[in-house]
């Protein structure tokens, strides 16, 4: 894995994710603060939505976008080989 869907530039989209999730701007005509919860789309949730309930559509999704997730390995046995799986064999299970 290469280019775009190299580990360094999935990190790099979680933290643009998490900046633009703590953006605000002042709304003059509501006369207050604007921020990603009040504008997003969310489905499950659209009378009072959190953060949390916000729809992002990224390939950071497959792991629910978190780091954390995306770092977690696992050790594997398929017969009689063993090894271990990361981020890539999760994006490929997934997609």
């Amino acid at each position: 894995f290469s280019g775009v869907l190299s580990e360094e530039v999935l990190r790099a989209l979680l933290e643009l994710q998490e900046r633009l999730a703590a953006t605000t701007t002042w709304a003059p005509a509501s006369g207050r603060e604007v921020t990603l919860k009040d504008i997003c789309y969310a489905p499950l949730n659209p009378a009072e939505p959190g953060l949390g309930d916000c729809c992002v559509n990224s390939v950071t999704q497959y792991f629910q976008n978190n780091g954390t997730r995306l770092a977690m390995t696992a050790t594997q046995t398929h017969g009689k080989e063993t090894g271990t799986v990361d981020w890539r064999d999760h994006l490929i299970y997934c997609v």
